[in-house]
Parts: structure tokens; sequence; C-alpha cells
């Protein structure tokens, strides 16, 4: 089963605008379907292609890129025998797989289009990272593309039900509540998606156990495990600074203050003695900038037995877990705004009278405009008792810069003291 995913129309947007002119590079964290897309787009779209993994192929191919680059016509004739695929002019793609795996390849991009005769993608994670660039020039003639896993409309589609989100956001446009019947339905979907998230492994053992929870679980697990496969080959410097942070992101993410204290990470440690260590979880896309990460959190979260004995996920579809569930939902509303783009930004402010912080937003976001700024605070609420003074604190701070303000929780639309109060599975509207 093929999932469909948003970056195919990218890719083919991309394709008919640039005409050649340069590669695309799509980066995304390991196991989201950067290699799958990238096939099924060179089947579709071109006459042949080629995928050259760089995690798997000879050193005999890898040759090719440092000893025939002055002599292109034998370059391709030998990936062309090599891989037994034909390539045509203008008519042929070559995929370089996990070409951080091999930073000469990414180097010689810029000979190959300059060259013009097929059309290039590259994917990877990982690709600013020092070990992997320190020895080559970065190709100018790149277009960066960023994939994630799947987004809650593209999980909707995988379900079948694509059509909901049409009417999700209708309803969102018009400001008008969902029918009470498809409200329930659509949180319904909401809380599959925060359990299963969106890596297509996951997604897909969830539809073909006929949505077992327990099938998708596996496969969560066996990405962490890569994960934490890929943290003990990295630089032996920080390896073990990365392990720590990612192996305490759940506990990180539970506490009621959004910030990590490093002191409690390990004593004595300061904030400059991690920055490689977060840089390198962000680069790798396991995590979002403002360290908050991807569907793999549920399992993360919690082990094996938990998720068992403590029916974790009976309790999240009948709305009854109160521990982590807010941090399950400003996870999953994390990753949908990071989909649509979004650069997560979170304040508190310090009431030095009171001795804690008396204005805390969970995310901002902006209209990206530099001649008319406006800001979106947004609060999730994963309960449906909730106090949103924070919120209009902050509003009254900085009413001059603010667009519109948000409340995410589990209700319908609403509209409360010129606050928008959406369920969270209308976060695809922002």
């Amino acid at each position: 089963m093929i999932l469909k995913r948003k970056m195919y129309d990218k890719l083919l947007t991309l394709k008919n605008e640039l005409n050649g002119k340069k590669a695309f590079l799509i980066e995304g964290a390991r196991r989201i379907g950067k290699s799958t897309i990238c096939e099924e787009f060179g089947k579709n779209e071109y006459k042949s292609y080629i995928l050259i993994d760089f995690a798997k192929c000879p050193d005999e191919v890898k040759d090719y890129f440092v000893k025939h680059m002055n002599d292109l016509d034998t370059f391709f004739m030998l990936l062309s025998t090599y891989y037994g695929v034909k390539l045509y002019e203008r008519e042929s793609l070559i995929i370089f797989d996990e070409v951080q795996m091999y930073p000469k390849a990414r180097e010689c991009v810029k000979y190959l289009v300059a060259d013009g005769r097929y059309d290039y993608i590259e994917t990877g994670s990982l690709i600013s990272i020092k070990e992997n660039v320190k020895d080559i020039v970065i190709p100018s003639e790149e277009r960066h593309i960023s994939m994630y896993p799947l987004d809650f409309e593209e999980f909707c589609d995988a379900l079948g039900e694509e059509q909901i989100c049409e009417y999700i956001r209708k309803c969102f446009a018009d400001r008008m509540p969902l029918e009470n019947e498809l409200h329930h339905k659509a949180m319904l979907l909401f809380k599959q998606y925060m359990l299963v998230g969106g890596m297509p492994q996951s997604v897909l053992a969830f539809l073909e156990s006929r949505k077992d929870f327990d099938k998708s679980d596996v496969e969560k697990r066996d990405i962490l495990a890569l994960y934490r496969s890929d943290i003990m080959k990295i630089d032996s410097k920080y390896r073990s600074k990365v392990l720590t942070i990612f192996d305490q992101i759940p506990g990180i993410l539970s506490q009621h203050e959004k910030r990590v204290v490093f002191n409690d990470v390990a004593a004595g440690s300061k904030a400059e003695q991690y920055e490689e260590t977060f840089f390198w979880l962000s680069d790798s896309m396991i995590s979002n900038e403002c360290f908050l990460c991807n569907g793999l959190l549920v399992s993360h979260a919690f082990d094996e037995n938990e998720l068992l004995e403590d029916e974790v996920y009976k309790q999240i579809l009948g709305d009854k877990l109160n521990m982590n569930e807010g941090m399950l939902y400003e996870n999953a509303i994390a990753q949908m705004l990071t989909s649509n783009g979004h650069k997560l930004y979170f304040y508190t402010h310090y009431n030095a009278e009171k001795h804690r912080n008396d204005i805390e937003i969970d995310f901002l976001i902006s209209n990206n405009s530099k001649l008319k700024y406006k800001m979106y605070p947004i609060e999730v609420k994963s309960g449906k008792k909730y106090s949103i003074e924070s919120l209009k604190r902050f509003k009254e701070k900085y009413k001059a810069r603010i667009g519109e303000c948000y409340v995410i929780h589990p209700r319908n639309l609403s509209l409360k003291d010129d606050i928008i109060c959406i369920p969270p599975y209308m976060t695809i509207c922002l």
C-alpha cells in the first residue's frame, strides 16, 4: 500500500517550475518515507530512474564520483550499466538516497546539474552535521525541501476520511462549529493520530491490523531503536550527551515548566555543554526546533507494560488519561504546526512580586510578514475545564502586534472574549 503524501505534488510543481536547473534535496528524519516518495515519483513522472542508496551502495559505485566527474559520458554509462537502467536525456531521474552517507556525491551535484541531461533528487538526514560537510563544497544548485511524518490530513486520507478535512476547513473559515456527530468523529481521528503518530510504517501497521495500536507500537519501537543506533554512531565527543537528552525527552516534556534546566539533567551541567546535542537532535529532525518531538512520543514515554497494564490507549480514547495527556496534546499540535511550515516559539513572563511566571504561552506563530508583522498566540488545553487568564494578559500586553488569539481544546469551535477556541483537529487550518 502506498500512502498518499503532499510531498508528491510539491515535487511535481518544482519539476515543472525548475526544469532541471536545480536538484531537490529532501531533508527529514529517518523512516518518514523519503525514499518511497522519490521512487514513486521516479516511476510515475519519468521514463526511467536510478536510485543510489549510499547507506549500502558498493565502493565501486562511489568511485565513479571520484574518477569520472571530468568525463560524464563515462560516468553515466557506468551508472546505467551497473543498475541495468537505460537513461534518457531530460526524461530520467537519478536519486541520491541517504546522501549524507557519502558527501562527495552531494558535492558533485554542481557538475551534474550544470550538465543538464537528467534530473536529480537527494534525500538525507543530518545534512548539516559537521562531519557530513567538513570536506566538501556545498552546491548552490540545490532546492531544500523539508519532509515530515504524515500530517493529520494525510493520516485521515490513509484512513479513507479525506473529506472530513474539507469540512473542517470550511467550518474554520466560517467560524462555525462542526455538526456534533462529525465533531466527535474528527476528535476520534485526532486521538488516533496522536497515538499512532505519522511514521508511515506505524500507520500501515495500524491499518493492516485493522486498527491494532499494539502492532503500530511495535513499528515505532523499532524506529526508536534505529534512532538510538544512529546516536551511537556519532562523534564520541557528544554522543553520550545526545543519548542522555534523547532518553529524557518524555520526562522533560512532561514537566509544567517550558524549559530545560541543565543542572537537572546532570549535576553541574551548563547550557553551552549541550549546544551540539540539541543541534544534532534538531538537525536529525527527530525533534522540532522548540524541542518537541514527533509522533513517536507515546511509545517513547510509556514502556510496553504501561501501555498494556494501564490501558493508556483506552484511557486517551475515552478522555480519562490525566498524567501526560497535556504533553501528548502539545506535541501533536507542535508537529501539526511544524508540518504547516511554522517555526515554533513559546513565551513566559516572570512576575518578581509573585515569584512565578504569570504569563505562559505554549506556541507563538507569525504571518511571516516583514511589513505588516502579526503574531498569533496559541494555548493548548487538553482538559475541558481551563483558565485563559494568561492568554488574556498576553493579548493586552502586546495587542498592537497580535493578529488572532487561539485556544486549542477538546471542545467544538467557539468564540470567547475575542479569542477563537478550536478543537485540535482544526490546527491544520492555522
